[in-house]
């Protein structure tokens, strides 16, 4: 499957590394810009995107109620051993989220962590809509997007904030946050990478 999905390109094959790389990243740390977003009664909440479950992780040790959504088999395997069963992990992928719509599920909170870059304009016009039609109303929805050099073998798009916000403007989802940050992980800074952090507020109709 993961193989096929676009935007996963160069994940399946190093995998091993990721893993062991991506284990010694704090929750706090990573996503310190939108950690006072966090539901802190306990919520409904969608990692999409979620590799090997880290954050769906953190979200479920804080109470929340978490399906983890990871299209790289190997990824969403270790996640699954590592990790509280009681997370729900799907075999499924943005732009449509086939499998997770089926379910007739509406979130309090979503997260897209370092994801909506590997989709390109089309595959975003497509997705955008298909998230906030998961969210209930008054959800929050978080995402962070990459600006910089892309990994060799990888399929990366430098998609700006502005493009975002007026997308998800067109889906009721109003902008709440809008800050650059530096990447925490010494490689990425070294290559001068850089994030945007959003966060999306689903107004009501």
């Amino acid at each position: 499957m993961s193989i096929n999905v676009s935007g996963t390109e160069g994940y399946e094959d190093s995998a091993e590394s990721l893993i062991e790389q991506w284990q010694d990243i704090s929750f706090a740390e990573h996503h310190e810009p939108i950690t006072h977003l966090i539901p802190t009664r306990p919520a409904s909440i969608l990692d999409v995107g979620a590799g090997i479950g880290t954050d769906a992780a953190a979200l479920a040790a804080m109470g929340h109620t978490v399906v983890a959504v990871e299209p790289v088999d190997a990824l969403r395997v270790a996640g699954s051993r590592q990790h509280p069963p009681r997370i729900e992990w799907l075999d499924d992928s943005l732009p449509d989220l086939a499998i997770l719509r089926s379910k007739r599920k509406e979130f309090d909170f979503a997260m897209l962590s370092a994801v909506w870059m590997h989709l390109d304009e089309t595959e975003r016009h497509r997705a955008m809509p298909i998230v906030s039609a998961l969210l209930r109303d008054g959800a929050m929805l978080v995402m962070s997007l990459r600006h910089g050099m892309v990994p060799k073998g990888r399929r990366m798009f430098d998609v700006s904030a502005e493009e975002t916000i007026q997308l998800a403007s067109a889906y009721r989802l109003r902008t709440v946050l809008n800050v650059e940050t530096e990447s925490i992980q010494h490689g990425n800074r070294r290559m001068g990478v850089t994030w945007t952090q959003l966060a999306f507020v689903k107004d009501g109709t």
